[in-house]
């Protein structure tokens, strides 16, 4: 049984169960939504990405979550936070919060709200002192919205990501402390 981890006023954010891939490769993996992740995954992929958030959840208290929409009960995205696990990156050991929205949800506020709901919990649950979100200059909708949560640029921690093509690197990131988080919300 999953737990309820947020409630905001659309959404309902859950922990990852066993048969939630098959559900997500349905209706997150297309090319669109993937384009900066390194586009579509094998299901076995998001399998072994589902147990090792499982895991970290079992062990730390926080994972990603699935974003699922009260008005229709369906899956609309994922979100939340893990540790900066990228060998390239300097931060390695981070909270990392990230996000991603089916593309039929897209320009809804479902990000922002999920995200204020997972920021939230990091602070206040988690007790993560900091927190960073990944991304690269090629994908403006995410740092716009890095932005509007409060994060701050941190050019200090841009590093070159040989998995991702040329237009998504460098891996960029902001950050947000938890006093700024607290006067910024």
């Amino acid at each position: 049984m999953a737990d309820i981890i947020a409630e905001t006023d659309r959404l309902i954010l859950r922990t990852i169960e066993e048969g939630d891939a098959e559900e997500q490769m349905r209706v997150l993996n297309s090319e669109n939504v993937m384009a900066r992740l390194g586009g579509p995954k094998e299901l076995h992929e998001t399998q072994a990405k589902h147990a090792r958030q499982m895991a970290l959840y079992a062990r730390e208290g926080f994972s990603f979550l699935f974003m699922i929409e009260k008005a229709t009960g369906e899956m609309v995205g994922h979100c939340g936070m893990k540790r900066v696990d990228n060998p390239n990156a300097p931060n390695q050991g981070d909270h990392e919060v990230g996000w991603l929205v089916r593309e039929d949800r897209w320009r809804r506020g479902l990000a922002e709200e999920a995200m204020r709901a997972v920021l939230d919990w990091a602070f206040t649950r988690v007790g993560a002192p900091h927190v960073v979100a990944l991304t690269s200059e090629a994908n403006v909708g995410s740092w716009k919205l890095m932005g509007k949560l409060g994060m701050v640029r941190r050019k200090d921690l841009d590093f070159s990501d040989p998995a991702y093509p040329p237009e998504d690197n460098p891996t960029i990131q902001y950050s947000l402390t938890k006093e700024q988080w607290e006067t910024h919300r």
